[in-house]
């Protein structure tokens, strides 16, 4: 068995990331870092117990290479043993349609085409080729698009119990080699070098640059994340033990569909600040609306000092209202767009 697929046999069972007898998804675009992932993952399905369906996706931004990248993943994985799907989406009609960017669109349609793949074949994970240096990477784009501890925490090497990094501690460079060793082919995306998407500009621009001032940033970027991972799982405990404590979720009206969350003042105030801005968080997402940093800073100014019966207006009709003991976030006249008064709406 080669060293690197020694090294993720260890890293999957550490992590617990795949079952006997589990299917496994493999993402696979024909680049160096899917192909590696194909081939460790076939040569350890035996050991794991596992099934491997490669499935390759033809955004249908470059027809030319894309068409050699399926036909490159098919031949291969049909060569290892492995199960084989792909499909051709339509990243610039999603676009247009759904009001985001072509990466943003193209990972959507990505991600909903593996999640009906593993519905067909019974696969229980979607494993994705993210290495180290792409972990480094994200933690960059995320500190500068602005974000909390959770998103400088980086990607997570299991998410939501189903997608599966399990190179996300694997610098690229190993995964070179072990292809050079294994004479295993890849195309490279030419895309991947085009400056009009952000990442590739970090990628290509920002970190070389950074790598001016330490040479290392990569390694200390992977490390802090890593360290705030471990500590993000400490404060969610933290913040879902109070929750249950100060938070009253309440029923949603009859036909409106979402419920109006009451939080304990006293006992929110009683909280270190860091747990107030986790709970404002949490109360945000449990009523479906995008917690921005702004808007926390607000709750907390009020809760604090704002006299009793202050209000604060959100975006599609949430409101917040400071009682003498209570702190009660809701959709008084549903979701709509207005920012008008809590009377006027």
């Amino acid at each position: 068995m080669h060293p690197l697929e020694k090294e993720i046999l260890a890293v999957i069972r550490t992590a617990g990331l795949v079952s006997p007898g589990e299917g496994v998804v493999a993402g696979v675009s024909g680049g160096p870092d899917s192909m590696a992932l194909l081939h460790v993952l076939a040569a350890l399905a035996p050991t794991l117990g596992i099934r491997i369906i490669a499935v390759y996706v033809n955004h249908q931004l470059r027809p030319e290479e894309a068409e050699q990248e399926g036909r490159l993943v098919e031949r291969l994985a049909r060569s290892l043993g492995a199960s084989f799907a792909t499909c051709r989406i339509d990243v610039h009609g999603e676009v247009a349609k759904r009001k985001i960017s072509i990466e943003h669109a193209a990972r959507e349609l990505r991600y909903e085409f593996f999640d009906r793949v593993a519905e067909k074949f019974l696969a229980g994970k979607i494993a994705v080729a993210h290495t180290a240096d792409d972990q480094a990477e994200e933690v960059l784009l995320r500190l500068i698009r602005g974000t909390g501890r959770t998103g400088l925490a980086g990607m997570k090497m299991m998410r939501d119990g189903k997608i599966i990094r399990p190179f996300l501690t694997t610098a690229k460079e190993q995964l070179l080699t072990y292809l050079a060793e294994r004479h295993i082919p890849f195309l490279i995306d030419s895309s991947n070098l085009q400056r009009e998407y952000l990442r590739n500009r970090v990628r290509l621009d920002l970190i070389p640059y950074l790598r001016e001032f330490n040479p290392n940033i990569s390694e200390v970027l992977r490390q802090t994340a890593t360290v705030l991972q471990d500590e993000e799982m400490v404060l969610t405990a933290l913040t879902a033990s109070y929750w249950e404590r100060i938070v009253t979720v309440l029923p949603a009206p009859a036909g409106d569909g979402l419920p109006a969350v009451s939080v304990d003042l006293a006992a929110f105030l009683a909280l270190d600040r860091a747990l107030q801005r986790r709970m404002a968080e949490k109360v945000f997402i449990t009523l479906q609306s995008r917690p921005q940093f702004k808007k926390i800073a607000q709750i907390l100014q009020v809760a604090a000092h704002g006299e009793t019966g202050a209000r604060l207006h959100f975006s599609r009709g949430l409101r917040m209202q400071k009682g003498r003991q209570h702190l009660v976030f809701s959709y008084p006249a549903g979701k709509i767009a207005g920012r008008g008064d809590l009377d006027d709406v």
